[in-house]
């Protein structure tokens, strides 16, 4: 059941342990006390590795945050993957006063942004509790260790992707070492190998299985995908035969398989993003759940994010009654015109309800609102400005009244790190590289598979790497990866623009800079030097 994920652990041992302050280059600053870490329970420190991908500190709602200077809701993981990763895109802008939310939206964010400082840092504690258990435990059960060690590399994969050329750091308390992004790669690739020999055997589960939100084989192979995929990007050298390899091995070999009917009047994809997510046979298509709860999980940094910051009080798209199923509406996140046009081309409605949208769209994936809305974000003051989208929800799939949810205070949305779908796209992009830009066959069927889910008509037997792109924008929006894939196809910084791209209206282009974040000004200035800042900065 859900109660594998039990934050509430004796962790102020491993917080304490860890001498955690504000950055990286402080950690050696706080050697180990061999008398407080015997005192750490080795399964509450593996769950601890978990857990730090679900909530920020150690406490409910923003929490007493591992992380100093920024509140746990903050700093949690999925709410910095959501804004480094799309309110920096086309997907998402947000109107916020809050410090760093503008320069995510306007793509002006430097060395100092407190939200990126959140994110490294969130990362690297993860890491560091990883080490410790390693250190510790390591060599007490050989499929708990490759679990913290597949973690760890996870961990590595984000600042990989984020950061580019960051610390390698192996023991609880070091400054590690600067190596560069290609480097960095190439461990994390080989960590993932190495831990994926003792992983469990792939097999879909549910929140009934106790293993349910732990990495089994199919999670190694899903990052090594990604690795690769992302490969010419982080190295200069491409590696789409590999990436084809893997995503074609999680498609067949991780026993799980896509959710394709749908329930109550759910489609099968809104299944995927609602409150009995690890209970319904929306579970069987995660690789790895994030688990949340509204009675034990409660974080403002996990799903609640996605549904609080996403939603107005006037929002109504499931019931009249209720917005999304939790009782805040934080009225802050909406999309842009630009992103619209992947379910609307030129003809992008305005003032209709998501089933409305959902119909022009012939499209079941189409989960906007346009009510009370303006299409154009005239001005980014206001939540009316931009439509909102309406695709995380607190409901259960099992009722067709909104009922179930155990607190709508907190939701129980889990939240999908990885699913199925990612290995079909996966696959056909990376199969397209190699066949002069066209994804056929098995590659555009492994597309009209996710097309077919999401009730669109339009199958064709051939797909360009704009369609692609515009595909992968179409079932991953608001799941923490635009930014990345925006980079990869060559449309981040130019080539492609959106409404305050840059701090302006209409939108402009970048500089090539900002395809890797500032590495955070503190983390240079306690490095001794042996830090360098990213270029550009």
């Amino acid at each position: 059941m859900k109660s594998f994920i039990k934050y509430i652990l004796p962790l102020s041992a491993v917080a304490l342990t860890l001498g955690m302050t504000s950055c990286v280059g402080d950690l050696d600053v706080s050697p180990i006390d061999p008398n407080v870490v015997t005192q750490v329970d080795p399964s509450g420190l593996f769950t601890k590795c978990y857990a730090n991908l679900a909530i920020g500190g150690r406490q409910n709602g923003d929490g007493d945050s591992d992380i100093e200077g920024i509140d746990g809701g903050m700093s949690a993981f999925l709410r910095q993957l959501f804004n480094s990763n799309e309110l920096t895109t086309d997907e998402a802008i947000c109107w916020w006063s809050d410090e760093g939310l503008a320069e995510y939206s306007y793509n002006t964010y430097n060395s100092t942004h407190p939200m990126l400082k959140a994110y490294y840092y969130r990362l690297y504690y993860g890491i560091s509790v990883c080490n410790l258990y390693l250190q510790q435990f390591g060599n007490v059960d050989a499929t708990k260790t490759a679990e913290v060690r597949f973690l760890r590399a996870l961990y590595y994969y984000y600042l990989l992707d984020a950061f580019g050329n960051v610390p390698w750091i192996t023991e609880p308390v070091s400054t590690g070492t600067q190596l560069t992004r290609a480097e960095i790669y190439q461990k994390v690739v080989d960590e993932t190998l190495a831990a994926e020999k003792d992983l469990a055997e792939p097999k879909a589960k549910t929140s009934a299985d106790a293993t349910y939100g732990r990495a089994d084989k199919a999670a190694a192979w899903m990052l090594l995908a990604r690795l690769y995929l992302n490969a010419e990007v982080y190295t200069g050298s491409a590696h789409w035969d590999l990436a084809s390899q893997y995503a074609k091995k999680v498609m067949s070999e991780s026993g799980r398989e896509l959710l394709m009917e749908g329930q109550n009047g759910w489609t099968p994809y809104q299944m995927l993003f609602m409150g009995d997510n690890g209970e319904s046979n929306a579970a069987k298509e995660a690789i790895l759940p994030i688990i949340q709860d509204g009675l034990t999980v409660q974080s403002y940094g996990g799903t609640f994010y996605f549904m609080a910051g996403c939603y107005g009080s006037d929002i109504h798209p499931y019931f009249d009654n209720y917005t999304s199923g939790v009782n805040e509406n934080w009225s802050g996140v909406r999309t842009t015109p630009e992103f619209l046009s992947l379910f609307f081309g030129e003809n992008i409605p305005e003032d209709q309800t998501m089933k409305e949208m959902q119909a022009q769209a012939n499209d079941n994936r189409a989960l906007f609102w346009g009510k009370g809305q303006t299409l154009d974000v005239t001005a980014n003051t206001a939540f009316k400005y931009g439509l909102a989208v309406v695709k995380y929800n607190n409901f259960y799939s099992s009722k067709a009244d909104g009922t179930g949810c155990k607190n709508a205070g907190f939701p129980d949305t889990d939240f999908f790190l990885m699913r199925l779908a990612e290995a079909y796209l996966t696959y056909a992009e990376a199969e397209a590289r190699q066949n002069g830009g066209n994804a056929t066959g098995a590659a555009a069927k492994a597309i009209n598979d996710l097309r077919k889910r999401a009730g669109n008509p339009n199958q064709p037997n051939v797909y360009n790497l704009q369609d692609i792109l515009d595909e992968w924008g179409r079932e991953f929006y608001y799941e923490g990866r635009r930014r990345t894939d925006l980079i990869r196809f060559g449309q981040y910084t130019t080539g492609y623009t959106w409404q305050w791209k840059g701090g302006v209206h209409d939108g402009r282009s970048i500089s090539d800079n900002l395809k890797i974040f500032a590495i955070p000004a503190d983390d240079i200035f306690n490095g001794n030097g042996l830090i360098k800042q990213n270029p550009g900065y």
